[in-house]
């Protein structure tokens, strides 16, 4: 008798996989990091060898851990760190080079000679994303372009090139799936969002041969099956969505104007505008939210390009705490952070900014600085980037934001959601399952095999675990901001 639906989240600095029982609830996890590349400043890379082992591993692990046989999975939902591009050999199966990383700010050189071109609105009005290295298209020209061989094996048709997703359903299925959903294609650069195809223009802006790409389907699909050899069952792999598309699936955000914001490695705030894609002249990404059928939901996005992974640096970078959650009990330490500012721009800034040429910096320390007034600085910085997002997305659109759904690991850290919730001036709702990515890609995977009926059926399962509202004043709330938008353009443009 089929139990549960398994989700493999594939994240930028560790591989999960949850199973989940069809309520929702969580039943099984396991996790495990690997490491991270930095070849030169500003250059992030993967093995992607190591994503796979890791992942097939932790699938492994979950299934174990509660004695559980594979032929009582239902299906495989994936979701995955987006824009990081991954090249392998058709043949041999294996990667011709590290993945270069969504952080990795390589290609800033290619961008800038693209829009001295007058190529940006050209791309945006195809792909709805900004010029700018995060995204998947350069880092792939780069590929092709500076490892031996690459060009010539590309237009030979003897390369593949997937995200992490493709890579992942490649090897789950043996190398007889090549393919990719919506929501991961649409942040390639190479995708027309209007017409759900690759674009051909793109692909020769790029010189991306189109041999190389992957077969483009619908989120709630079934991609294939896994090689029975490798679990010793063949378990339908159901529903794929990128990693913050899958977290606005799992946080319910079904219908038109409902916002989340995860804070992960990155932050990633997503509004869902529904059937028609909402474009906008400013530092907002139009996106595919996901597809079911025949019908397709667009998102609006605005991108942080380091969230968590500010306080992992505090961990593994400063040295100051052991674990992650210390952070909050060091942070709470101090009332405040006394002055104290921390840009994390380690690669370049996101949303509204888009500046691949700033960098971190910590201002305003005095003698009396701490690493606990540092610590806190480290995680209001996650507060003051999503605000930016917000009153972007506002201004754009016209529109209060309301309420706020958020998740994540740090949407764990209760001090930060508080300072949170009054920077913005709304409430915070927190679920009683912030592990949303994975959840969204269960629920994607359970629709795409009939295990749910319909998105009302999937939306009974959300429960708020809590509501965080403001309390703080509106002059104090604008005299925090000022003073961080003072630190923010001290560390712009950095980079010469």
């Amino acid at each position: 008798m089929k139990k549960y639906i398994m989700a493999l989240d594939a994240g930028t600095t560790s591989s999960r996989c949850i199973l989940f029982d069809i309520g929702g609830k969580i039943v099984s996890m396991a996790q495990r990091e690997f490491p991270q590349i930095f070849p030169r400043e500003g250059w992030v890379e993967h093995d992607p060898m190591d994503i796979w082992s890791t992942e097939a591993a932790v699938a492994a692990e979950a299934v174990l851990k509660i004695g559980a046989r594979w032929d009582e999975i239902y299906a495989i939902g994936i979701t995955n760190q987006r824009q990081t591009t991954v090249v392998w050999d058709r043949k041999s199966g294996q990667p011709i080079c590290n993945a270069i990383v969504w952080q990795c700010r390589r290609t800033a050189d290619i961008c800038e000679a693209l829009a001295k071109d007058g190529k940006e609105e050209f791309i945006k009005e195809r792909t709805g994303l900004l010029l700018d290295p995060y995204f998947s298209a350069t880092k792939l020209q780069w590929i092709l372009e500076n490892i031996d061989g690459a060009r010539e094996k590309a237009e030979a048709g003897e390369l593949c090139f997937g995200t992490v997703d493709s890579w992942l359903i490649w090897k789950l299925t043996g190398g007889r799936v090549h393919a990719t959903d919506y929501s991961n294609a649409a942040r390639t650069m190479l995708f027309n969002i209007h017409t759900l195809e690759w674009d051909e223009e793109l692909l020769s802006l790029f010189g991306v041969p189109r041999s190389m790409l992957p077969r483009v389907m619908p989120s709630a699909s079934l991609f294939g099956y896994t090689d029975a050899a490798l679990f010793g069952a063949e378990i339908a792999i159901g529903g794929v969505l990128g990693d913050q598309q899958a977290a606005l699936f799992g946080q319910c955000c079904h219908s038109v104007g409902e916002v989340k914001n995860t804070y992960g490695t990155g932050g990633f705030l997503l509004m869902n505008t529904g059937e028609r894609p909402y474009m906008t002249a400013n530092g907002l990404i139009t996106t595919v939210a996901w597809g079911i059928g025949d019908e397709v939901t667009y998102a609006l996005e605005g991108s942080v390009f380091t969230s968590g992974a500010a306080i992992q640096w505090l961990r593994d970078g400063l040295g100051i705490i052991d674990t992650a959650p210390e952070s909050e009990s060091l942070a709470a330490s101090v009332p405040d952070s006394d002055g104290v500012m921390v840009v994390p721009a380690f690669s370049g800034m996101g949303a509204p900014w888009w500046d691949p040429y700033a960098r971190g910096m910590i201002i305003g320390i005095t003698r009396a600085t701490t690493r606990a007034h540092i610590a806190r600085a480290t995680l209001e910085s996650l507060a003051y980037q999503t605000a930016d997002v917000i009153d972007l997305m506002q201004r754009s659109l016209g529109e209060k934001i309301t309420a706020l759904r958020v998740d994540g690991g740090a949407s764990a850290n209760s001090l930060m959601l508080n300072f949170q919730a009054d920077i913005l001036g709304v409430p915070l709702h927190r679920p009683a399952c912030i592990e949303t990515t994975a959840l969204g890609a269960a629920y994607m995977a359970g629709l795409s095999l009939g295990v749910y009926s319909s998105l009302a059926q999937i939306r009974e399962n959300h429960k708020i675990e809590c509501e965080i509202t403001p309390k703080a004043s509106p002059e104090w709330r604008e005299e925090k901001i000022r003073v961080w938008r003072r630190a923010v353009e001290r560390s712009l443009g950095w980079i010469e």
